[in-house]
C-alpha cells in the first residue's frame, strides 16, 4: 500500500504531519511525501519516506517542471493522495498524482474552503483533536488507521550533522547552553530581540550560557540579540536544518516564538519554552506537560493573518520578567526572592 503525503511548507507544518507518517509506517503503508525546498531535508535522507517531491519553486513553475514532477508521482502508483494542507495548490497537487483516492480535509477544516470542491473525499476531524498534529492524525481515519494522540516523529539522523555541531559548540566554548531563536515565521509572532537580550542576562546569573541561532536572512536580528544582552548571548554559527536539529538534541532549552524552529525542538524532545500572541498555543504550540508557554491573547485571537491591526504588536507585551520565570519553572530551578533583570 502506498500514500502520497502533500504538506508542502512551512518547516513547522510540515514537522506536524511527521507523526501521520509514524502511523502509516506502523499500519503497513509506504509513503511519498510532495514538499517545497525549505522542508525537504527533513524528508530526503529519512529512511521513513518512500520518495521525496520536491515542488518547482515558483521561479522554476513552468510547464515542464510541472509535468515532470506530475511524472515522477504518477510513476510510484500511489493508492491514496492525503492533501494536509487544505489550499487550491495542494488540492491541485494531489490531484496531479493520479491515485484512485483523493482525500482531504472539509471545506471547514481548509486554510481555502472553497478547494474543497477539488477533493472528493473531505474528512471532518472530531473535538478530541484540538492540536494541529492530531488533526492531521484524524485525516487518515479514511483509510481505517486510528492514531489520534501519536507523538512520534521520524526525523532523519546524521552523524556528520553532529559531529559539525560538536565541533561549533567547542569552537565556542559553550557547555551548558539554552537556544535562542528571535527570527522564523512573520514579524507579528516575534518576540523583539531586545528582551531575549535581558534574558539571556538572566540565564548568565544562573550560570548559563545563551547561544542564538539564526536562519536565512536573520544574521542582523541575531546580532541585535547579542546586543543587547552585554555579552551574555554569543550568535550560533551557521547551520544547516539537519545541523540545527542536532542542536536541539544538545540543548537545556529551547525558547523561541511560534516558528519552526520551536516546532523542530518539539520534535527532538528537546525542553522548550514558547511566545506565543495571535496563534494558540492549545492549537500547535509544545504538547509535552513539562513544557511552558507565556502568551498574550489578543481580541482576534486565535489569528492566522500575517498583517492584522488587531493583533500587532502584542508580543512586546510579554515582559522578560515572565519569560524568566517561565524558564526557572521549565528547569526546575530555584525561584529567587529578588533577581534584577
Amino acid at each position: 500500500m502506498k500514500a502520497l503525503i502533500v504538506r508542502m511548507s512551512s518547516i513547522g507544518d510540515v514537522v506536524h504531519v511527521m507523526p501521520a507518517l509514524a502511523a502509516l509506517k506502523h499500519h503497513g503503508w509506504d509513503a511519498g511525501w510532495l514538499v517545497e525546498s525549505a522542508a525537504a531535508p527533513l524528508l530526503e535522507r529519512n529512511t521513513s519516506v518512500l520518495r521525496t517531491h520536491r515542488l518547482p519553486s515558483a521561479r522554476a513553475l513552468t510547464l515542464a517542471a510541472v509535468r515532470l514532477t506530475t511524472s515522477e508521482m504518477r510513476r510510484e502508483k500511489y493508492e491514496v493522495a492525503l492533501d494536509f494542507q487544505g489550499l487550491w495548490k495542494s488540492a491541485l497537487w494531489a490531484r496531479f498524482a493520479g491515485a484512485p483516492r483523493l482525500i482531504g480535509f472539509a471545506s471547514a477544516w481548509r486554510r481555502e474552503p472553497l478547494s474543497a470542491l477539488l477533493i472528493p473525499e473531505g474528512a471532518s476531524p472530531t473535538r478530541e483533536a484540538v492540536h494541529v498534529i492530531d488533526k492531521n492524525l484524524a485525516l487518515l481515519r479514511a483509510i481505517g488507521i486510528d492514531e489520534v494522540g501519536l507523538r512520534e516523529f521520524p526525523l532523519p539522523t546524521s552523524e556528520s550533522e553532529a559531529a559539525t555541531v560538536r565541533m561549533g559548540l567547542k569552537s565556542l566554548g559553550l557547555g551548558g547552553f539554552v537556544i535562542l531563536n528571535p527570527g522564523g515565521g512573520w514579524p507579528s509572532k516575534l518576540w523583539p530581540p531586545e528582551g531575549y537580550g535581558t534574558v539571556a542576562r538572566a540565564l548568565r546569573e544562573r550560570g548559563l550560557e545563551a547561544l542564538v541561532t539564526w536562519g536565512p536572512g536573520e544574521q542582523g536580528l541575531a546580532e541585535r540579540v547579542v546586543k543587547a544582552s552585554d555579552g551574555a548571548a554569543v550568535r550560533c554559527f551557521p547551520t544547516t536544518l539537519l545541523e540545527y536539529i542536532e542542536l536541539c538534541r544538545e540543548t537545556r532549552l529551547v525558547i523561541a516564538a511560534d516558528t519552526g524552529p520551536l516546532h523542530v525542538a518539539c520534535a527532538v524532545g528537546a525542553p522548550v519554552l514558547g511566545l506565543y500572541g495571535p496563534t494558540d498555543p492549545e492549537r500547535n504550540g509544545p504538547f509535552s506537560s513539562d513544557d511552558r508557554v507565556v502568551r498574550r491573547v489578543p481580541l482576534c485571537s486565535p489569528c492566522h493573518k500575517r498583517r492584522c491591526r488587531v493583533h500587532e504588536g502584542v508580543m512586546r507585551a510579554i515582559t522578560p520578567t515572565e519569560v524568566i520565570r517561565a524558564i526557572d519553572a521549565r528547569l526546575g530551578l530555584p525561584l529567587p526572592e529578588a533577581r534584577a533583570v
